[in-house]
């Protein structure tokens, strides 16, 4: 497993350790001029449930991937949070909000994987 497999898995498990929903992993490698190389995209129930997402998702890839965010932009609302990993870029939304921007449709030439929420 490479090191950006390995973030993305930790990125995962944040997501669901802290009952996140609606995962999807964008793998923008074969898109060509991207910010990036893989979109997470997940949603909570509640700016607080989205901000305790953001905080066990940076924890994770601190300890799991060793990695910390170049920059994370959004948590004074707590609306839409965008994590820079680099590589990885990680978008924490209400139901409203990603309703709103549809970033899974914005890159529809990617590859879309669905992660299945634990319950």
């Amino acid at each position: 497993m490479n090191e950006t497999e390995k973030l993305i898995e930790q990125i995962i498990e944040g997501i669901q350790d802290k009952k996140g929903r609606g995962i999807v992993v964008a793998n923008l490698t074969e898109i060509d001029d991207t910010i990036c190389n893989y979109f997470i995209i997940c949603q909570g129930n509640s700016p607080s449930q989205v901000t305790a997402l953001v905080e066990s998702i940076h924890e994770k890839a601190r300890i799991g991937a060793h990695a910390k965010p170049y920059a994370v932009d959004g948590l004074r609302n707590a609306n839409w949070v965008a994590m820079d990993y680099g590589e990885v870029l990680v978008h924490v939304f209400l139901p409203e909000a990603r309703q709103h921007y549809d970033l899974e449709h914005l890159w529809a030439d990617a590859k879309l994987t669905e992660i299945a929420d634990l319950d």
